[in-house]
C-alpha cells in the first residue's frame, strides 16, 4: 500500500484581538464564520445585534404576505443582499417555480449565490445576475422571460456593506472614503469631495438626506478638503465634528452623529447615482409584471419613499396598477426591538392591472 503523502490540515489560529471580546469587523472570526459557531451567532442576534458580515432580512411575514408566492411562478428579488428575503420566497414557489435574483455588488453576489444553491432547490430554480436593479428589463429579456408573477426591492444598504470598513460605507472605523455599491465601478466619494463645487454640495446634502445644517456642513468640507484631502471614513466624521464645535450653539452628541450619517447617505446616494437607478426601475416595472403581479417596496429615507409613493399612485390613477398600499407599512414593535436597523424601514406595494 502506498502511504497517504497529503499532509495533514495545518491548524489556524485564532484572530488574536485585545481585551475580553473581538471589536473590528475582521476580528470577529465567529460572526463571520456562521456553519462553524451557529450558537454564537444566535447569541449576538438574540441581544438585538446583526452578527458581522450577515444581514437580517426586514418585514419578512409581511412581504411574504403581500406576494403570496405560489408553486409553479417566477419571482424577482432585485436587490438580492444576503439573501434573507429570497430563500424564504424561492422555497414558497417550489415545485416548479424559479426565482430571478439582481445585486450589483460584485463581493457579496457570489456568496449570496452559495448560500441559496446550498438550500437543496433545483438549479434551474435560481438566475442570479450581476446588475443593478434598473437593469430588470434586460435582464428578463436576456432570459427570455416576458413577464413575472411579483417583484421585490429592498433599497437599504446591507449590513455586510456597513460594516465592514473597507468597503467605506461606514464612519464608526476607519476605511477608504468609497460609498460605491459596486467597487469597480464609477468614482469613490473621495473623488467626488475633489472634484465638487459648494452648491452643488449643498444640494446634495438637502436633496439626497433632507439635510437641514447643509449650508455649515458643504463649506467646512470643502475648506478642509483644500487643505488636506479627505480620502478616509473617520477623516471626514472628524471634519463635520470640527465644524458643529465651531459654531456657535449646543448641539448634542446625538444630533451631530445623525448629521454625519446623513452626508454618508447623501454622498453614497450620488456617487451610485440611486434616485435615477429608482426611477428608471419605476417606470419599467409595470412592463416586467404580468396582469396581477404583485410588488413589493423597502425603502429607508424619504427620498427613496417620496419616488415609490408618486409612482405607485399615478399608476393607479392611470389603470397601470389596480390597488396600491395607501397606508405605509412599518416593522412590527417586536422586529424594531429585535433589529433596531429596521426601524427607518418603510414597506409599499401594488397590484397590476
Amino acid at each position: 500500500m502506498v502511504p497517504d503523502s497529503t499532509p495533514p490540515p495545518q491548524h489556524k489560529r485564532r484572530v488574536r484581538y485585545r481585551g475580553t471580546h473581538p471589536r473590528r469587523f475582521a476580528e470577529k472570526y465567529k460572526e463571520l464564520n456562521p456553519e462553524r459557531y451557529a450558537h454564537d451567532v444566535q447569541k449576538v442576534i438574540e441581544s438585538g445585534k446583526t452578527p458581522a458580515g450577515s444581514h437580517r432580512p426586514i418585514c419578512v411575514r409581511e412581504i411574504l404576505e403581500i406576494l403570496a408566492p405560489k408553486p409553479g411562478e417566477t419571482a424577482v428579488d432585485a436587490t438580492l443582499g444576503y439573501g434573507g428575503h429570497a430563500s424564504e420566497i424561492v422555497r414558497a414557489l417550489q415545485p416548479g417555480g424559479r426565482l430571478v435574483g439582481l445585486d450589483a455588488d460584485p463581493i457579496e453576489l457570489p456568496k449570496t449565490e452559495a448560500r441559496l444553491s446550498a438550500l437543496g432547490i433545483p438549479s434551474n430554480a435560481l438566475i442570479i445576475r450581476r446588475s443593478n436593479f434598473a437593469g430588470l428589463p434586460q435582464v428578463l429579456a436576456a432570459e427570455g422571460i416576458e413577464g413575472v408573477d411579483m417583484i421585490l426591492a429592498d433599497l437599504g444598504l446591507s449590513s455586510m456593506q456597513i460594516d465592514d470598513p473597507t468597503r467605506g460605507f461606514t464612519f464608526k472605523h476607519e476605511g477608504p472614503l468609497d460609498l460605491r455599491m459596486n467597487p469597480q465601478r464609477g468614482r469613490p466619494a473621495s473623488a467626488l469631495l475633489a472634484a465638487i463645487e459648494e452648491r452643488e454640495l449643498i444640494h446634495i446634502l438637502e436633496e439626497n438626506a433632507d439635510e437641514p445644517h447643509a449650508a455649515l456642513i458643504a463649506p467646512a468640507i470643502l475648506r478642509a478638503q483644500s487643505q488636506n484631502p479627505i480620502a478616509t471614513t473617520t477623516s471626514l466624521a472628524r471634519v463635520l465634528r470640527q465644524a458643529f464645535a465651531s459654531r456657535p450653539g449646543q448641539r448634542s452628541k446625538e444630533d451631530v452623529e445623525t448629521s454625519i450619517r446623513r452626508v454618508f447617505q447623501a454622498l453614497r446616494v450620488a456617487v451610485n447615482d440611486e434616485f435615477s437607478a429608482l426611477e428608471n426601475f419605476l417606470r419599467n416595472l409595470p412592463a416586467c409584471l404580468k396582469p396581477g403581479g404583485r410588488v413589493a417596496i423597502l425603502t429607508f429615507h424619504s427620498g427613496e419613499d417620496r419616488r415609490v409613493k408618486k409612482a405607485f399612485q399615478e399608476g393607479e390613477r392611470s389603470g397601470i396598477y389596480s390597488s396600491i398600499v395607501h397606508d405605509v407599512i412599518r416593522p412590527s414593535r417586536e422586529e424594531v426591538r429585535s433589529n433596531p436597523r429596521s426601524s427607518s424601514a418603510k414597506l409599499r406595494w401594488a397590484i397590476r392591472a
